[in-house]
């Protein structure tokens, strides 16, 4: 083999340069839409697990024809209306809103705090969401809409709408602009 023949295979540095060019172009486009994608992957991870305890805390309350609350409860056992800490579901047979050891009330299922900076809430200053063992709310006036916001991404939010017959909904984007709206039309938003 004569030394002219030989050929050495490999890339110019032109060809190196434009394909480097090209490959942060794309990373350009991607990271932002990436970082859009994880926000809503955890926005409807939380309103899954929330919907989850949800049906949990109703079919308890059905099942076992008592009346079952869920609730944020401070270290001394009572409701609060901090929904973006840790919720806990529990019987709650004297519907007092507080987890009472001695009356044979029972922890039933924990769910833990949302991501720090987000937002959580229920209705305006309620502190407690009570199913009567027929299914529907234990509270007149206990209906009312879960907001979940992401923080520095309100455009993301979603919410749970509790019907005073019990059921619930999924917000969902009714008119295409990008944001999740209730049954009314209204934004889902946190204040």
């Amino acid at each position: 083999m004569s030394y002219l023949s030989f050929k050495i295979m490999g890339f110019t540095l032109i060809e190196t340069l434009i394909t480097l060019a090209i490959l942060i172009f794309l990373t350009a486009i991607a990271v932002p839409t990436f970082a859009d994608l994880r926000i809503r992957i955890r926005v409807d991870k939380e309103i899954t697990a929330l919907h989850r305890l949800l049906l949990l805390t109703r079919n308890h309350a059905v099942n076992q024809e008592r009346f079952v609350t869920v609730c944020p409860l401070t270290p001394s056992d009572q409701c609060s209306n901090e929904w973006h800490k840790t919720l806990t579901v529990f019987y709650d047979d004297n519907k007092n809103k507080a987890l009472d050891a001695s009356s044979a009330e029972v922890i039933i299922k924990i769910k833990s705090a949302i991501k720090s900076g987000d937002k959580l809430q229920y209705a305006q200053g309620r502190t407690a969401l009570i199913y009567a063992p027929s299914g529907r709310l234990a509270v007149w006036g206990g209906n009312g809409t879960f907001r979940y916001c992401p923080k520095s991404h309100s455009n993301k939010s979603r919410g749970i709408i509790i019907s005073g017959a019990g059921r619930f909904y999924l917000s969902s984007d009714q008119n295409m602009d990008g944001a999740d709206e209730n049954r009314s039309g209204r934004i889902i938003s946190c204040h």
